[in-house]
């Protein structure tokens, strides 16, 4: 049996080690990119300076191929032939396929804002990105970062370190609004502007300026950010034009079933380029599905469930961890606060009928881990030992 995969990231890798401990036969990875698999959430310690190159790696190619995998590198995928069970390469070569999984990940969105074309435009995605952006800051003194996000913080953060004066612009009223309510989010950002990051909130971006290089940001309520880099973290979108352009079903992603399944035969899809219900884009949503898909691939019956997202950030002096349900909208929610905006310590414990269904916890690393197992395995507990607990 011949698996080949196509993607270079957590769910390509995580199913073919998955693959390899099943012992399911040849397995082959194919990626466009030059590199062995690299941990992206490190790209902004990278970006920093703080880590080498090499310390991005998870493990050299010779353990790859010592569990029998084999990782083509540079190998870019021209085109899907699920007709003939195989694969067009760049370079011109045909892969065949037993069974095939998609796993090529997601692209940065680059919003319709004008300006976007010009030189000092940068989105952070991959290794080359930020080889490039890093190259590209030694020359600037000032930076905006397009997006509050985890990636778009985290990125901000690099660039400080690096020696710039930098702006992060959230378009929502709060910083990370989807992992933070206002409470958290107040101090939050009273955590990321003691790093010496600006931020701009309600930012809604009208134009990038500048006469073919970046000079500075214009948001449509007529605030203007000097700048000459810009980088967008404005979220990612499934990279799904290969299976799109072989014919296979698309939705906000390349849609499978609960066994990962696409609609094509033979072929899977899991991680950031797939989408069943909904796209989570985090890592234990990409490593529970790859196993799912691996799992099918090599003959079992496994089903898809659907992972409690749960979020951690961790910039130098904050570690913040989000899980599960952290501002509901519906009734019968019990929500049990600890605030310390001095000590940049916040925390909240989200209940259901004495069930944990969801917390945040910035500040307080030990808690963080135990009670992220605890929303995972949907903890038993009462008001008063979630009042406790904090």
């Amino acid at each position: 049996m011949r698996h080949v995969i196509i993607g270079g990231g957590v769910a390509s890798i995580t199913a073919a080690i998955e693959l390899a401990r099943r012992q399911a036969g040849e397995i082959e990875l194919y990626t466009a990119e030059r590199y062995p698999y690299y941990f992206r959430p490190r790209l902004p310690y990278f970006l920093a300076g703080e880590i080498a190159q090499e310390d991005l790696y998870v493990h050299p190619l010779s353990w790859y191929e010592n569990k029998g995998i084999a990782v083509h590198l540079d190998s870019k995928v021209e085109r899907l032939m699920p007709d003939q069970k195989r694969v067009l390469l760049a370079n011109g070569s045909e892969v065949p396929y037993d069974r095939l999984l998609l796993a090529t990940g997601g692209v940065s969105f680059i919003p319709p804002i004008e300006g976007t074309d010009k030189k000092g435009v940068f989105a952070l995605r991959t290794l080359d990105d930020a080889i490039t952006i890093r190259e590209y800051a030694a020359h600037c003194q000032e930076a905006v970062v397009i997006g509050g996000g985890l990636l778009g913080l985290e990125a901000a953060r690099g660039l400080r370190a690096l020696g710039l004066s930098v702006t992060a612009l959230e378009f929502f009223p709060r910083l990370l609004p989807r992992q933070l309510d206002a409470e958290g989010s107040a101090v939050f950002q009273r955590l990321i502007e003691g790093l010496g990051i600006n931020v701009g909130l309600q930012a809604e971006t009208k134009s990038i300026v500048g006469k073919g290089e970046v000079r500075g940001v214009v948001l449509k309520d007529g605030r203007e950010f000097a700048a000459q880099m810009v980088l967008v973290a404005a979220g990612a979108r499934s990279n799904a034009g290969l299976a799109a352009e072989a014919g296979l079903r698309i939705d906000r992603g390349i849609a499978v079933d609960e066994h990962m399944a696409t609609d094509a035969p033979d072929i899977y899809a899991a991680g950031d380029a797939a989408f069943r219900g909904r796209a989570w884009g985090i890592i234990p949503v990409a490593r529970a599905q790859a196993l799912v898909a691996a799992a099918n691939m090599a003959g079992d019956n496994a089903l898809y469930e659907e992972v409690v997202p749960s979020n951690t950030l961790k910039i130098v002096g904050i570690d913040l961890t989000s899980a599960g349900t952290v501002t509901p909208e519906d009734e019968g929610f019990v929500e049990i606060r600890r605030s310390d905006p001095e000590a940049g310590v916040y925390k909240k414990l989200v209940l259901k009928d004495n069930t944990l269904v969801g917390a945040i916890v910035l500040g307080d690393k030990a808690l963080a881990r135990k009670v992220e197992r605890m929303v995972t395995s949907k903890a038993q507990l009462s008001r008063e030992e979630a009042e406790a607990l904090l």
